[in-house]
């Protein structure tokens, strides 16, 4: 993924929302180790789910807020990724308000948004290899229930960069029909999208069975 260029002409690393993909840093986040900071998001988890009132959901929200501002997530990027989840947070927690009141709205909604910032934080602290390795070694004891864990790491991979391939081939699908004045014709949008992503499949499965991974 290339660099963009901000303000002034200066370079600076490129941001793909919270899908594992990693903000390049040298913090206290970066430099910890994938498994500690999945083991924090693991108690932060828990946290949500034993304790219950707005207060301490505020509290789980500022403590990822915290984890974000430590780890210097740009917060203009970040916030537009989050759009779709602060938008579902919305959306739960005005049905909890006509279902159950302003406090289990108030408590939900935050609950939602603590988690998936919180999760943004981990990986985008953390490249890509560091927790693909990480997981590799944490499946290696299910090894003796058939489990591979090279592969299970390699599926993973696949999907973190398989997702931004696709968002990046759909907007130039998109840039090309708007070109031909065809920006509100579905088929002109979803059946070269749909093209592509199957060229893709195919291109990635020959490739792993060339190199006898296909089974």
């Amino acid at each position: 993924m290339r660099a963009t260029r901000a303000r002034g002409g200066h370079l600076r690393p490129p941001w793909a929302g919270p899908l594992g993909l990693y903000h390049a840093g040298d913090t206290v986040l970066h430099r910890a180790s994938p498994a500690a900071k999945a083991a924090g998001l693991a108690v932060l988890g828990l946290a949500v789910v034993a304790l219950a009132g707005p207060v301490s959901a505020v509290a789980l929200l500022l403590l990822a807020l915290a984890a974000a501002a430590l780890g210097r997530l740009p917060v203009a990027p970040t916030a537009r990724a989050l759009l779709p989840v602060l938008v579902t947070a919305a959306v739960v927690a005005a049905y909890q308000l006509w279902q159950r009141g302003p406090a289990t709205a108030v408590e939900v909604g935050l609950d939602l948004v603590s988690l998936v910032l919180a999760a943004t934080v981990v990986t985008a602290t953390t490249r890509a290899d560091r927790m693909l390795d990480a997981l590799t070694r944490a499946l290696r004891p299910l090894r003796r229930l058939g489990v591979r864990p090279d592969l299970v790491a390699l599926a993973l991979g696949l999907m973190i960069r398989t997702v931004p391939e696709l968002a990046r081939s759909a907007a130039e699908v998109r840039d090309a029909a708007r070109a031909r004045g065809l920006d509100r014709e579905p088929r002109a949008l979803l059946v070269p999208a749909a093209l592509r992503a199957v060229g893709r499949a195919r291109v990635t499965g020959d490739a792993l069975a060339a190199r006898g991974l296909a089974d």
